[in-house]
């Protein structure tokens, strides 16, 4: 492994050396997602569009991560039977 290095080696437009998997990014968020799931038919489309993982398949249903939502609400938009819906966080 490599040293690490300071703010002045990045190149402009550098990339994080971490991912958001490894730091919980969802702490700033306003609204957050609440699945209902009697109305998902279980399309992906959700999971699929989050651009931060916090929308997940377990394999048998679709569940919020809140450690890494932002409160987009990408999910909600694109969920074709509304089962999605931005609430206030609390």
């Amino acid at each position: 492994m490599s040293e690490l290095k300071g703010w002045r080696e990045i190149p402009i437009a550098g990339v994080t050396w971490k991912s958001s998997m490894e730091t919980k990014t969802g702490d700033w968020k306003t609204f957050k997602p609440v699945i209902d799931q009697n109305k998902c038919i279980k399309c992906l489309i959700c999971w699929i569009s989050c651009p931060d993982m916090a929308i997940q398949w377990n394999g048998e249903k679709v569940v919020e991560n809140y450690d890494y939502c932002k409160g987009c609400g990408i999910c909600a938009n694109v969920c074709p039977v509304k089962a999605i819906k931005m609430v206030k966080e609390e």
